[in-house]
């Protein structure tokens, strides 16, 4: 069996836990599995990266400062805890040293320069990993296993979008069969940095955030592998967020349908961007616990078992603002919304979700709240003619909404969902002020006010009985 192994920040947020964590992947290869192991940088560390750079660009030279000084005392602390052989860890010291030294001298550039690109933020933001990798590849040597760290940058070959850079599967898959296949044939474990990846001429990119998981299933498609194991602090994808429903429970099995919309509606177990690399091959991803190994967790797959759910889970996504554009002379004229959204796309600005009346009087779409002012401008600067003829009435944004998603493949062609749904929220007197479901009918979309946000997850997880154990 082939596996592909992620560890998330909490996973190696310190030596002792790197030290866990490789302990979970030395019993697992025994005969017959052979392990890939990604890792995302100890927690807080690639923030407290990218905070200083950008400060560096704003005219800040302490903070950089600050920062070398902060981590280098955090890797030694957790060198003393990962690593017990001596030699290895002054080795490792001296590696992690010229690395936040090579870190300070470029945010010095940074600072003199008064500019940070999106190149330069990813070679800064790269650096938790590069430095995660080889603690962890020491730490399973020691416990007896064959460990090599492997930068992605060798592996992963991506566009040069910056920041949120794209793998190019096929040169992926080439150079990772090349590069690691020899490896795992020799009994070898790769520990392979995750989230980073470099363009064809060799320059480091990220993923985006979160792009750990990423990594994993990259190089699990492109290994053909049997199963990628994503390890995390929380046992699978739960049916609720536990901070907000405390009898959530954790779903057995789930679609990549159903986890792709979780993702999507604000879930944070899983990246978005995770599951299409390996859903092509239908290569199964399990959503594990560090804390809590002996936990089943959630097995996302082409096609779960059926469990006699209609609904699987209940998510939200908050911090967000609904524009509206509405107006008697938008009825029946052709390409008002085709515009509306070119108007938002010139502005980068995302839209999460539509709805429109049926009497095509008004438009109504949800952004962040950090986008919505910019929306209004742009679209009032666009619809200055209609306005001025007040075909176009109103442009204004609904500040401090949240967009409640209700998931489940179960829900496909049953009748009464929705009829649950608002039965539970109107009990509670819980209003909702736009709806929308997608075609694929995985999803019944609600966007409420965001003081009800918590009572309408409960509400509507009560009305479902998932608090019972599937």
């Amino acid at each position: 069996m082939r596996l592909v192994m992620k560890f998330g920040g909490t996973s190696v947020g310190d030596g002792q836990r790197i030290k866990n964590a490789a302990g979970l992947v030395s019993a697992t290869a025994t005969p017959g599995h052979s392990i890939v192991v990604a890792v995302s940088a100890m927690s807080g560390v690639t923030d407290a990266l990218i905070r200083a750079a950008r400060r560096a660009a704003a005219g800040d030279d302490q903070t950089y400062r600050a920062a070398q000084r902060t981590l280098t005392g955090q890797y030694r602390v957790a060198l003393e805890y990962a690593v017990a052989d001596s030699a290895a860890r002054t080795e490792l010291r001296n590696q992690i040293t010229l690395m936040l030294d090579g870190f300070a001298d470029f945010c010095r550039s940074i600072h003199i320069l008064g500019e940070l690109t999106p190149r330069a933020l990813d070679a800064v933001a790269s650096l938790g990993e590069r430095m995660t990798a080889p603690i962890f590849a020491q730490a399973l040597r020691e416990s007896g296993a064959n460990a090599q760290a492997v930068e992605a940058t060798e592996l992963i070959v991506t566009d040069d979008r910056f920041t949120q850079a794209s793998p190019l599967m096929d040169a992926t898959r080439d150079r990772t069969r090349a590069r690691l296949l020899p490896l795992l044939d020799a009994g070898a474990i790769p520990v392979v940095t995750g989230f980073i990846g470099a363009t064809r001429a060799g320059v480091t990119t990220t993923l985006g955030r979160g792009g750990s998981d990423y990594s994993a299933t990259i190089l699990g498609s492109a290994l053909d592998a049997d199963e990628v194991w994503i390890w995390t602090d929380v046992n699978g994808v739960m049916t609720a967020d536990p901070r907000v429903v405390p009898d959530a429970q954790s779903i057995a099995e789930i679609s990549y349908a159903e986890a792709a919309e979780l993702s999507y509606f604000g879930a944070k177990v899983i990246h978005p961007q995770t599951i299409s690399p390996v859903a092509e091959h239908a290569i199964p991803i399990r959503i594990l616990n560090t804390f809590d190994p002996a936990h089943p967790g959630t097995r996302i797959v082409r096609d779960p078992k059926k469990n006699g759910r209609t609904v699987k889970a209940i998510t939200a996504i908050r911090r967000l603002s609904l524009v509206t554009v509405e107006g008697r002379g938008m009825q029946g004229v052709p390409g008002v919304a085709a515009k509306v959204f070119a108007t938002v796309a010139r502005e980068g600005i995302n839209v999460l979700m539509i709805s429109q009346s049926s009497s095509e009087q008004s438009i109504c779409f949800v952004v962040e709240a950090s986008a919505a002012d910019r929306a209004c401008a742009a679209l009032e600067k666009e619809f200055e003619l209609e306005r001025l003829r007040q075909n176009i009435d109103r442009i204004a944004a609904q500040s401090q909404v949240v967009i409640v998603a209700i998931v489940g493949a179960g829900m496909k062609g049953i009748p009464g969902i929705a009829a649950k749904v608002f039965t539970a929220l109107g009990e509670r007197g819980l209003n909702v002020i736009s709806i929308a479901q997608g075609s694929s009918e995985y999803n019944l979309s609600l966007v409420m006010d965001e003081k009800d946000a918590d009572a309408a997850v409960r509400a509507i997880h009560a009305g479902f009985n998932l608090h019972a154990s599937s």
